[in-house]
């Protein structure tokens, strides 16, 4: 439940930016459309990765999506892995900027300690998200609760409008591509279908309460929002300064071992064409993101993740559709 979590908690969505992109202003029951559309393609995933054991995501994408076409997934893994990691990047640059840090020295920082960090077991690392992921998500709950009740906030469920169904999908299609990965990588290791409804069920549930909450009370700041990189420190402005300071240090660790994770993930991949040891390639791939994580956080978010949301929307109707089409195949 936590590993899909943790996948779905980068700098985009942790931030803020991802939520105010795709779903400021819209209808809150879309929302709760996205964490059941959610649910339906982790069950959906992790079933097939259970029935056929798999350790890696190719097999699973080519059952879905045909073989041809998962060719071009696969490229498109690599094209993800290398600008989120760069997003990622002006994420943790621009966070550290709360402690006066200027932005070039944050992209130099994380990027120094990104090689550094490759030279070892990035296992060890990433492992940090099995207690720092629900540390994070308590601690934003209970900020974005306490932020409501400051504000006196009253929680609004509009009804569906046609336009506020299409951030549903776009979003949803967005996040599927990494989650198809990462649960793909551990299908052998799922022992029953009880795991499976507990993990889709869980993740679901709670990423659905926690993508509301965090809406409503960017809703609440809208006026400051355009003022911060990241957004959830518009939220933070009226705490002490100790909380934002916490806030942000808890931030910027999801932010490094997401990077991390995608740096290695990116570097193991092209091992497979280059034969040069890792810190080279890791070198070399953060040469080639400088200027991408230059660009800038918010610019980078709001341009390419909906382009990526538009190009996986294949990817989500093959999921959805994909029990359906199944059995009428066996008839």
């Amino acid at each position: 439940m936590f590993l899909i979590i943790g996948t779905m908690i980068g700098a985009g969505y942790a931030s803020g930016r991802e939520i105010w992109q795709f779903f400021s202003g819209e209808s809150s029951l879309a929302i709760g459309l996205f964490a059941l559309l959610f649910m339906v393609c982790l069950l959906v995933v992790m079933t097939l990765s259970y029935t056929m054991h798999t350790n890696d995501y190719i097999g699973v994408l080519e059952r879905i999506v045909g073989r041809r076409m998962s060719h071009v997934y696969d490229l498109l893994t690599v094209l993800y892995l290398f600008t989120t990691t760069g997003t990622m990047i002006a994420g943790g640059a621009a966070a550290l900027e709360m402690f006066h840090l200027p932005y070039w020295a944050g992209i130099l920082f994380i990027s120094v300690m990104l090689v550094w960090v490759l030279r070892y077991d990035v296992e060890g690392v990433t492992s940090i998200n099995v207690f720092m992921i629900p540390v994070l998500i308590v601690t934003l709950l209970i900020t974005l609760l306490m932020f409501q009740w400051s504000v006196g906030g009253s929680f609004q469920f509009e009804a569906v409008e046609l336009h506020s169904m299409s951030p549903v999908f776009v979003f949803t299609a967005l996040n599927l591509l990494p989650i198809v990965a990462v649960i793909a990588g551990v299908g052998s290791r799922i022992r029953s279908h009880g795991e499976i409804w507990i993990a889709c069920c869980g993740s679901s549930l709670i990423l659905g309460v926690v993508t509301y909450l965090y809406n409503e009370s960017l809703l609440a700041v809208s006026d400051d929002v355009l003022l911060y990189e990241i957004p959830l420190f518009a939220i933070l402005n009226a705490y002490p300064y100790v909380m934002v300071l916490f806030m942000t240090l808890l931030l910027w660790t999801a932010i490094f071992t997401t990077a991390a994770t995608g740096l290695f993930g990116l570097v193991r991949r092209l091992r497979v064409v280059s034969p040069q040891p890792t810190s080279v390639l890791a070198v070399f791939s953060l040469l080639a993101m400088l200027p991408l994580a230059w660009i800038g956080f918010s610019t980078l978010v709001s341009t390419l993740y909906p382009i990526y949301g538009v190009i996986n929307l294949y990817l989500l109707a093959a999921v959805v559709l994909y029990p359906l089409l199944r059995r009428i195949g066996k008839k």
